[in-house]
């Protein structure tokens, strides 16, 4: 990775550059003006995680803020070649992987080769969030020494919607050992889209391991197979909340089009939790007419059932003007509880 030497002015002429530089600054135009605030910030805070001086995820957030993350990206570059300390390179790598900006794609693909297992994870990690479609680097992994890395690589190849990497990913299920690394693997293979795994996953719906089983009925219902959506049914059917919670998880990410005939019936269900959760992925999958049902659902509930509602809107990121706009239209607008 390039690095580069900080050129040092001597002090005379240092003044005399901060001494034309403010003038300058206060001269630009506020857009520009603001632009060069919040890259001076960014550098600072950059500073501070080179330095080990802020956690990850505050640093991510902060960094996020600013709204200036290829540039952070590209400052955090010129310096990783200077990092010598392992536990430091690793929380740079994944403060890279979470400001989630393609300009950090071509880093994270150099460092998902690095020789320390917890890089390799972190770099696999953040091209997952970008959706990379450089399923070649991220192939190898599933066999890497790495569980984190092996766990990160099965996510970021279901996340590249590659249809060509479903059968590698069920291949590297077969021979997985750890438990939870195979359920990602199973589950990524449904996510990639590729059909052809069908007959495959569902020979895992035979496993000895219950989490195996509920991994392989995920992964059909992702490739809108029969057997996942028959699985799903029957723990829906059950008496027990727990399990019913469980079938209705086997429909996250399915379009509304295969799960709407499933999931708009527990609308009325007695268990708000469930009902709620239905909505949320209703409208994740393309239901537009499940916003508005959790909004106003949420309006006219108390207490502990209106936590439920709001946990789910949470997760769809619902902003205050759309919430105004959907209480408006439903005639409750300028009303407070």
């Amino acid at each position: 990775m390039p690095s580069s030497t900080p050129v040092r002015l001597p002090p005379v002429r240092l003044l005399l550059v901060l001494s034309l530089a403010a003038p300058l600054a206060h001269a630009a135009p506020p857009s520009a003006q603001k632009r060069m605030e919040r890259r001076s910030v960014t550098e600072d805070l950059v500073q501070d995680v080179l330095e080990g001086r802020i956690a990850v995820p505050a640093a991510i957030s902060r960094l996020r803020t600013q709204r200036e993350e290829a540039y952070a990206v590209q400052l955090l570059e010129r310096r990783m070649s200077m990092i010598l300390e392992p536990r430091r390179l690793r929380d740079v790598t994944a403060v890279v992987a979470g400001l989630e900006t393609r300009p950090a794609e071509p880093l994270l693909l150099r460092l998902v080769g690095h020789e320390d297992g917890a890089v390799r994870m972190y770099a696999a990690q953040g091209l997952g969030k970008l959706r990379s479609r450089r399923v070649d680097v991220l192939l190898p992994l599933l066999e890497d020494k790495s569980l984190g890395a092996r766990r990160e690589a099965a996510r970021a190849l279901g996340a590249s919607r590659d249809p060509r990497v479903g059968a590698p990913l069920v291949e590297a299920a077969r021979q997985e050992s750890d438990m939870q690394t195979r359920v990602m693997m199973l589950e990524a293979a449904g996510a990639t889209g590729d059909k052809k795994q069908g007959p495959a996953l569902k020979g895992f719906l035979d496993d000895s391991s219950e989490t195996t089983r509920f991994a392989a009925a995920r992964g059909l219902c992702l490739l809108g197979a029969p057997e996942g959506f028959a699985f799903a049914r029957k723990l829906l059917a059950s008496e027990d909340k727990h399990v019913r919670r469980q079938g209705l998880a086997l429909y996250e990410g399915v379009p509304e089009k295969q799960a709407g005939e499933a999931l708009r019936p527990l609308l009325e269900d007695k268990d708000r939790a469930l009902a709620a959760g239905a909505a949320r992925i209703l409208s994740q999958g393309g239901d537009k007419k499940m916003l508005p049902w959790l909004v106003l659902a949420s309006w006219n509930a108390n207490g502990t059932e209106k936590l439920v509602y709001e946990k789910e809107l949470e997760t769809l990121q619902l902003a205050d003007d759309q919430r105004k706009a959907i209480l408006r239209a439903a005639g409750v607008a300028g009303a407070t509880k």
